[in-house]
């Protein structure tokens, strides 16, 4: 019998599996833009615990391993910034991301605390070589609203799109 993928809330316990992971999912796009100091792959664990305690942010568990995950905060203004979607490399391609992607939107606007902004738009950015997170976040909906070059062979796309 085989194991089902489930979503749920991350909290600081899982956070030394969500860096173990975020560790392994960066290391291709620090081989794509040929820099290996990029944030993910130097984030310090109370660094990613102070980002869960902030914010909100979901894992997705094969059994009892944690095998994606993302995370978002929202600002005053209301805007969603959706950060670290990362999926095992064995697990791409089967919807996973995309699911969380929808999780993390759902819990923003429907479930925002009253002592917060409501969400007005949901937030997110990627490298622009990184054409399968690009695929994935336009056939969700998102549109690009900005790039910002950060050095040689790297420009970072914003995209958006409304609550």
């Amino acid at each position: 019998m085989g194991l089902s993928v489930t979503i749920s809330a991350a909290d600081v316990r899982d956070a030394e599996h969500i860096l173990k992971l975020q560790y392994l999912c960066y290391q291709s796009e620090a081989e794509l833009y040929g820099n290996w100091s990029i944030e993910p792959l130097t984030q310090s664990l109370d660094a990613l615990r102070a980002e869960l305690d902030e914010g909100h942010g979901l894992v997705a568990r094969l059994g009892d391993e944690v095998v994606a995950s993302v995370r978002a905060g929202i600002d005053e203004d209301g805007t969603v910034r959706i950060a670290k979607l990362i999926v095992h490399p064995r697990m791409r391609r089967h919807g996973l991301g995309g699911r969380l992607l929808d999780g993390i939107e759902r819990h923003f606007a429907e479930a925002t605390p009253v002592s917060t902004a409501s969400a007005k738009r949901f937030q997110l950015f990627t490298g622009h070589r990184s054409e399968g997170n690009l695929r994935l976040y336009r056939s969700k909906g998102y549109a690009q609203v900005a790039t910002r070059e950060l050095g040689p062979g790297l420009t970072l796309v914003t995209l958006e799109k409304a609550a």
